[in-house]
């Protein structure tokens, strides 16, 4: 994606200029701005994205913030920023017409479906999609690792019928997206996310660090990276992480999964918090098997066997690969 440089962009600040006369100045296709407003009680920051082609507002987010506690503010503000940015570009950028789509229109499709609940309906849509992409351009480094991501994160949320035929193709697809692409973060993000189906923790753990490392804005980096804390025995790292994730962008898709990582930590630490998370992570997606799983354990364990039963039934019927 071609971004107009800060200092072009800033010599439209404080004047009042509409977003189209800048779509047409520059050439752009969208515009982002935003502004800070100090009070005696908070700072408040806004941003907005703008479709120049339509004038309508794609975005609109809002950060309030103590104004006795201001750091790291500018860097959550531009986390939170850049993932509400990709999520609204690609949404809108898959709904876009295309007599003959190539490889990225797949990809920007496949990912725009992934942006919602998961589930087995979404990973077969999202899935058939990359498919077509990587069959245009089997060479393609996006194509590959969105296969291959798709493909390990369906075995992670239980909901593959062919787990280990799966699991050995994102395997191969995940090395050759790394092999071609090795300085972005969705190569090591699929390579990760396989390692960590594989239980190689330690391993996973430094694909995702890479993968920090390049865009610290992801959030799922940190709920993946909560996930191999607990499992290598850091446990004591692996809340602030998910609790990062869930910071950085609260109406995720994947939150789920961080409610997951901290009630599992509480679980295992045999805190009192432990149910609660699990039931809110139930709320946001009923239809992940593990956390079902992991919430009859939890109200085994606090003696309410009925409910233990119930849940451990829903996560076998919802259970894929027969774990």
């Amino acid at each position: 994606m071609r971004v107009t440089s800060r200092k072009t962009a800033l010599t439209y600040r404080n004047k009042p200029v509409d977003a189209k006369q800048i779509g047409r100045e520059l050439g752009v296709r969208y515009v982002l701005e935003g502004s800070v407003h100090p009070s005696a009680n908070h700072v408040r920051v806004n941003t907005r994205l703008i479709d120049v082609e339509t004038d309508t507002h794609l975005l609109a987010r809002r950060l309030d913030r103590d104004p006795d506690n201001l750091f790291g503010v500018p860097d959550e503000a531009t986390k939170r920023t850049a993932v509400s940015l990709y999520q609204a570009l690609i949404s809108t950028e898959a709904l876009r017409a295309t007599d003959y789509p190539g490889a990225l229109e797949y990809v920007l499709r496949g990912r725009a479906a992934t942006m919602t609940q998961r589930k087995c309906e979404v990973y077969t849509q999202a899935t058939g999609l990359f498919e077509q992409a990587l069959a245009l351009d089997p060479h393609s480094a996006e194509a590959q690792s969105a296969v291959a991501d798709h493909l390990a994160c369906r075995v992670l949320d239980e909901m593959a019928d062919m787990a280990a035929a799966d699991l050995a193709r994102a395997e191969g697809l995940a090395e050759q997206a790394v092999a071609a692409s090795p300085r972005t973060a969705f190569s090591h993000v699929a390579r990760g996310h396989v390692l960590l189906a594989q239980g190689r923790y330690e391993e996973a753990t430094l694909e995702y660090e890479t993968a920090s490392s390049i865009n610290p804005g992801w959030p799922h980096l940190y709920g993946h990276l909560s996930d191999c804390k607990l499992w290598t025995g850091s446990i004591e790292e692996a809340v602030p992480l998910a609790e990062t994730a869930i910071r950085i962008h609260e109406r995720d898709y994947s939150i789920a999964s961080w409610y997951l990582s901290i009630g599992r930590v509480h679980l295992m630490q045999s805190r009192n918090g432990a149910i609660a998370w699990l039931e809110k992570a139930r709320s946001a997606n009923p239809q992940l098997p593990m956390v079902h799983a992991w919430l009859a354990a939890a109200y085994a364990l606090n003696a309410r066997i009925e409910c233990a039963a119930a849940e451990l039934a829903h996560a076998r019927g919802l259970n894929r690969d027969g774990r």
